[in-house]
Order: structure tokens, then sequence, then C-alpha cells
């Protein structure tokens, strides 16, 4: 039997449990994280990107932890992984094509995994946009983009994803421009739920209970907005 989520303030996070996803370049490093107790069933699978490879990011990254403890809060189990090139896993960095083959790959393997076929797909910056690519083909049930890199990485013009999409951007960040973010969800039809965070910047210093809040809201359905736990 499946089981409903857990509330938050109950919540107790899963003991992140080391794995090893066959990749396209070679082996992927990853952790899951399963909320669900012996017995249940997953109805969703969560996986999350994380950013840029050449700029120190890795699964282990705040605002992908964050993204992932929203999802498990909502009732999914997590897949966190390091795109190739990055800790353990091999290959090398591809600018960002390879590695949406990886998602795909950490993807289809957490498909396997819990015989589940829905997804929860998230990323973040350099992610986000790796995560959106990898939409376009692995048919998430619900995207979540946390600091897009448009005008870099993403631009007008990439596939929507046919399903609900949330994006969430500080408006001081000071690496994605707020300004272009908004004019950018605004050129789909229809437009994605674009939250922007008051005084928050790229990180999210001091506002990732807002961020967990925010996303776990989105994947439980919810369309009101959630305080922090």
């Amino acid at each position: 039997m499946s089981l409903p989520p857990p509330n938050a303030a109950d919540f107790r996070p899963p003991v992140p449990q080391p794995v090893v996803i066959p990749g396209p370049a070679g082996p992927l490093e990853a952790r899951v994280d399963d909320p669900v107790p012996d017995g249940g069933v997953a109805t969703v699978v969560g996986v999350v990107c994380h950013p840029h490879p050449l700029h120190g990011g890795t699964m282990q990254n705040k605002v992908v932890h964050t993204l992932a403890r929203a999802m498990q809060e909502a009732g999914a189990p997590t897949v966190r992984f390091n795109f190739r090139g990055v800790g353990a896993s091999g290959g090398v960095h591809a600018d960002g094509i390879g590695e949406v083959d990886d998602a795909l790959a950490a993807i289809e393997w957490a498909r396997r995994r819990w015989l589940c076929d829905a997804l929860w797909l998230a990323g973040f910056s350099f992610g986000a946009a790796v995560a959106l690519h990898a939409a376009i083909t692995a048919r998430p049930q619900r995207v979540v983009t946390v600091a897009p890199p448009v005008g870099r990485l993403l631009s007008v013009g990439i596939q929507r994803p046919a399903c609900p999409w949330l994006i969430v951007q500080g408006d001081r960040d000071e690496l994605v421009d707020v300004a272009e973010v908004t004019r950018w969800a605004a050129s789909y039809a229809p437009a994605p739920e674009l939250l922007v965070l008051p005084a928050a910047e790229h990180f999210f210093h001091g506002r990732l209970g807002e961020l967990r809040a925010a996303v776990r809201g989105f994947f439980r359905g919810n369309t009101g907005n959630e305080r922090p736990a």
C-alpha cells in the first residue's frame, strides 16, 4: 500500500545511502534518500540535478539537499547524483549536453529501482537547465527549476515541460538576472508558476526554509504559501 506524506514538523530525514548508477560516460556517484517505511510503496520518485561542475557544484550542494528534502517531505524517495567528472563519477565535463544524458540515466535507474514511472524532477542553476532539457524526454509529473541560468544555458524556445512547472528565483541573485527570468517565464503559454523570493541571492543564504516550504507545497499540489517548518 502507498502511504501519505509525513507532516514536515514530524519528518525525520532518512539516512543517505551511497549507490553507483551506470552512466553513459562511466559510473555516476549518487545518494538515495528513501523516506518510505519498509512495506510501503513509492508512488513517485524524485531526481535532483546539481549546479555547475566547473564552479564547485556537486550533489552535496545545500540547495540540492533542500530540494531533495522537500521531495522527501512530500513523500518521495530521492536520488541526488554527481554529473560526469564530479567526485567519483566517471567521464569529463561535457558542456551540459552529456550531463543531460547523465540525468536521463539517473531517472531511468530511479524508475527501475522503485518500479515507479511517476517522476518529480528538479535542478538548481546549471542543474535547472539540465533538468529542463531532460524533461523533454523524461515525462516528469512535476518540474522545479531554481535560479535557471537564463541567457547562458537557457533561452527562449526550449520546449516547455508538459506538466506543472515551478520556477523559484531570488531578486538579489548576483548570477541570474531576475528580470530576464521573469521575461523568459512569461514567454511560455501556459506560463510556469514563478515564485520570486525578495532579498534572496543565488545560494539562498538564510532562505532555505522558505525555499523548502514552497517546493514541498508545489510537489504536494498546494497552491497557497506554506510556512517553513
